[in-house]
């Protein structure tokens, strides 16, 4: 039953959070090489591969989540965007994330082109199997997050085995890189000098980051909340009213662009309901952030993730392991890009791993890239993956249809 599945699901997380949160040192070391998203991610999953859930009752509950939750996040998310928040990190923060977000959208494209004259079988496929549909959410999730992963796994509709290859790709690469960015953390004064980067303003950034934290921050009330979820759940509404009636008139009148999943009703629904929470970032709804917006938007994404989860099967990637070699090649060409224009504008190693993380790992991990530096940075980790929250999607729609035509 649904129902069961989702009490489960609530148990897990729970249990995954609260251990992340413990002073143990066993669970300190533990959780600084596995992240939360991974277990809320693969522990479901165990129990989809043991056969212990019914797949009729994850499809039900999964409907639910990816229509409701998921767009509902996505402007919670989005609702905590502060322009002039990244005006005062400076144009290099904005230079490096934007780096980070248009390598990774190249990056697949070049990828696929490059093994499909060079071993066109790993790249490609036909209908629901067609390679290049699971690498589109594969860019959705390291541009944004699981959110626009979800979002353009319901445009592109890969089959759920080439999905669960794909995230297991994702986890594989990802983390690697992850780990990799954290041992570099420790040593940012050296990698600095080499880049011949001023880290100066990494302190002017902390005070200011201080300083918006204390003012922003307050205890919410019960109208705090029930403002929060009317306006996820509002402007889901809005977005819903309009994308279903408006892809159904793109699939009528213009059939050419449902070539380009633009007949999709999911596509409409997620885009606007972002476009609506950027929207209302610049009103005074902006404030609700303080009262969590973030931290109910964050809750809603790992529900998301678990019920992803229930439809993986872990073994997956045992079927199509040449999908980890076209991972391994987007990875390389997004980090020689980021290192190659860092050094170019002389940029601090802090803004190269934060902008890098804030596209692959979200504000899931950036924040904890940002904290390895200083506990007090671990915010900007956290606005910078917001705004790939905002742009996620659409970047990682623009790299699908690359994908698609780079396919052999």
């Amino acid at each position: 039953m649904p129902t069961v599945l989702l009490g489960v699901l609530f148990l897990i997380i729970a249990a995954v959070l609260t251990s992340a949160s413990s002073s143990h040192p066993f669970w300190r070391r533990f959780y600084e090489i596995v992240p939360t998203t991974l277990l809320c991610y693969f522990l479901p999953s165990l129990l989809t591969t043991a056969k212990l859930v019914d797949q009729a009752a994850v499809d039900t509950l999964y409907g639910v989540v990816s229509r409701l939750l998921l767009p509902c996040s996505l402007v919670l998310f989005t609702l905590g965007v502060d322009v002039r928040a990244f005006r005062r990190l400076g144009g290099k923060a904005v230079l490096m994330f934007a780096a980070s977000a248009v390598s990774i959208m190249l990056g697949g494209p070049l990828a696929v082109w490059l093994l499909a004259h060079v071993a066109p079988s790993l790249v490609d496929g036909a209908g629901p199997d067609a390679v290049w549909r699971g690498l589109a959410t594969l860019a959705g999730t390291w541009i944004g997050g699981g959110a626009n992963q979800t979002a353009l796994k319901e445009v592109f509709q890969p089959s759920d085995a080439l999905f669960s290859a794909i995230v297991t790709v994702d986890v594989f690469v990802a983390n690697i890189w992850l780990g990799t960015l954290l041992y570099g953390a420790t040593r940012s004064a050296r990698i600095d000098r080499w880049l011949r980067a001023d880290a100066s303003a990494v302190d002017d950034v902390r005070q200011r980051v201080e300083q918006q934290a204390k003012a922003l921050r307050r205890i919410p009330t019960a109208t705090d909340l029930v403002q929060l979820l009317a306006v996820g759940f509002g402007c889901t509404a809005a977005a819903t009213a309009i994308a279903d009636p408006l892809a159904a008139y793109i699939t009528t009148h213009s059939p050419l662009l449902t070539r380009f999943s633009l007949g999709t009703s999911f596509f409409w629904l997620v885009g606007l309901a972002t476009a609506l929470g950027v929207g209302a970032s610049f009103t005074r709804l902006r404030q609700l952030e303080g009262a969590g917006a973030s931290s109910v938007a964050t809750v809603l994404l790992y529900l998301m993730i678990a019920t992803i989860g229930l439809k993986m099967n872990i073994l997956a990637i045992a079927d199509q392991p040449g999908l980890l070699l076209v991972g391994v090649i987007w990875m390389a060409f997004h980090v020689l890009l980021m290192i190659g224009f860092s050094r170019l504008i002389r940029a601090p190693y802090f803004l190269l791993a934060v902008g890098s993380q804030a596209c692959i790992g979200g504000p899931a991990t950036a924040p904890i890239v940002a904290a390895a530096f200083h506990p007090a940075l671990a915010p900007v980790g956290v606005l910078m993956a917001i705004l790939g929250y905002a742009v996620g999607t659409y970047m990682g729609y623009v790299c699908g249809v690359l994908m698609q035509l780079a396919s052999p």
